[in-house]
Formats: structure tokens, C-alpha cells, sequence
């Protein structure tokens, strides 16, 4: 058994990616406050999961912000580093199946992408990023309501109505504006008081920060002339994500797509980019 693992070590999270023979057999996601101990401990939960030896192992790409702290082969493993902005271009492309798209990398901050397939290589550039992203999202709920765990916040956001805080285009007029729905936010947090529950005040975050990032997907698309977005990041497994997709699709004439395993797609992405490397 030959295996190739893609590591995309976070500010907050790793995840981890296992191909044998070109497909997906496992995928995970640990905490990396320690991005060494993260990256080892990723590894080493993989070959107890899966049953194998670290013989099995082939290669270890590596990606993302924590992958500069250690030049060092993990369990002896060799290990490669591919640059993060090629492995979000490189796995936003290769889970989606898309030759040109809008890759937007939802992290604990948000980097945006334009990434092209060209004669079997990838092209990307980076066109804008934001401070705005899971950071933002669980550092905002800590401080309004005390909760800082990604799942129950996603629980308390899905149950709860962010309605509630937000102000709507209904609130202000019951005149149609063409383009927009009477549904559509005028102003996050902007019928706030006192008194909201936990779980309006959940989902009120939860929609600003997917509005901001959508929001900025949008504008790149018009600027880069494509109408696939790829969403990928941890936060494409929150419901608010697909919600947000749906609406803004409509909305603004565009392609929000989610692909599967767009939780690991930079992991992926730093698996494809490293098999690259023996092509050249």
C-alpha cells in the first residue's frame, strides 16, 4: 500500500487528506495550537485509523500558514511544503472539476483566488483577502454570549432567527426594489436590543460573516469575468454557508459551488500540487 498525505496546517485547525491511488480514503480534522505536535498528531491518527505502517506512507505534502515552523520530515516521512496560494487554486479546481473559477478559501481569515487550468498546469493570482472569517465568527460569539465552540454555535445559528438583530429591506420600505428581496439584509445587527436570545444573536453573526465573505466572492467574480465560485474552508460545513450560496446565486447571477470535500480541498490541493512536482 502506497500512500500520499495532504496536510493543510491552519491558525486553528489541521486537516489532513489520505490518497491511495488517486482517491480520497481518509480525511480529518485536529486542533493545531502547537503546529508541529498538529501535524505529527494528524499523521499519526491516520495510520491508527487506517491500519498501516509509517512504510506506507510515500509522501506528505504540506501546506498553510503553520507548515513554516518545522523543515523537518514528520515520522520520518519525506515531506514537502507547497505554497499555500497553489494549493488552494490547485484543490478549489481539482474538488470542484472546474477549469476557471473563484477560489475563496474560508479559514479563520478569507484569501480569494482566481485560478485557470491551462495545458494541465494551474494559474492563480490572488485578488483580495479579509481579516473576516471562522476567527471572526467564533472571537464575536465568544464576546456576545460566551460560546466559543464551532458545532453548538452552528446549532444555536441554525435553531435561531437572524431577524431578530437584523435589519431587513422589509423593515424600512414596502416598496420593491428590483434585485433585492424584502428578506435581504440592509444592516447586520442593525434592529438589535437587548434581550436577544443566544441563538438569534448566533445566527445574526453567522449571517454577517458569510454576507461579508459573499459579498467580496462577488465582486471578484465580476472583476475576474468568471461566475464559479468555489467555496472551500471549514466553514463550508456550517448549513449557513449553503444558505448563504443559494441566496446570493440568485441574487447577483452567479455559480456558488460547494463541492464535496470542500472542507479539505487545500489539504487535497497540497496533495495534487505535490504530484506535480514529480511530473516536472
Amino acid at each position: 500500500m502506497s500512500i500520499r498525505i495532504g496536510l493543510d496546517i491552519g491558525g486553528s485547525t489541521t486537516k489532513i487528506a489520505g490518497i491511495k491511488d488517486g482517491k480520497i480514503i481518509y480525511t480529518s480534522i485536529v486542533r493545531s495550537d502547537d503546529p508541529v505536535a498538529s501535524s505529527a498528531g494528524a499523521v499519526g491518527k491516520l495510520i491508527d485509523s487506517l491500519g498501516i505502517q509509517v512504510s506506507d506512507i510515500d509522501r506528505i505534502c504540506m501546506t498553510g500558514v503553520g507548515a513554516g515552523f518545522s523543515d523537518n520530515p514528520i515520522l520520518g516521512i519525506e515531506t514537502i511544503r507547497v505554497d499555500e496560494y497553489t494549493a488552494i487554486a490547485t484543490g478549489g479546481l481539482f474538488v470542484s472539476g472546474k477549469d476557471h473559477a473563484v477560489i475563496v478559501s474560508m479559514g479563520t481569515g478569507t484569501a480569494i483566488l482566481e485560478a485557470t487550468k491551462e495545458d494541465g498546469k494551474i494559474v492563480s493570482r490572488h485578488v483580495i483577502g479579509s481579516g473576516v472569517g471562522g476567527g471572526t465568527l467564533v472571537g464575536l460569539c465568544n464576546s456576545a454570549i460566551g460560546i466559543s465552540d464551532p458545532v453548538v454555535l452552528a446549532e444555536l445559528a441554525d435553531s435561531g432567527n437572524a431577524g431578530a438583530a437584523d435589519l431587513t429591506i422589509g423593515d424600512i420600505t414596502d416598496v420593491e426594489i428590483p434585485g433585492l428581496p424584502m428578506d435581504a439584509t440592509a444592516s447586520n445587527f442593525g434592529k438589535a436590543t437587548d434581550g436577544l436570545a443566544k441563538e438569534d444573536i448566533a445566527a445574526s453573526v453567522f449571517n454577517m460573516v458569510h454576507q461579508v465573505i459573499g459579498c467580496l466572492a462577488v465582486v471578484s467574480s465580476r472583476y475576474c469575468s468568471v461566475k464559479d465560485i468555489v467555496l472551500t474552508g471549514q466553514l463550508t460545513g456550517f448549513g449557513w454557508c449553503k444558505k448563504t450560496a443559494v441566496d446570493f446565486s440568485k441574487m447577483y447571477d452567479v455559480n456558488f459551488i460547494i463541492p464535496e470535500n470542500a472542507v479539505y480541498a487545500t489539504a487535497i490541493g497540497a496533495y495534487v500540487a505535490g504530484g506535480m512536482e514529480d511530473e516536472a
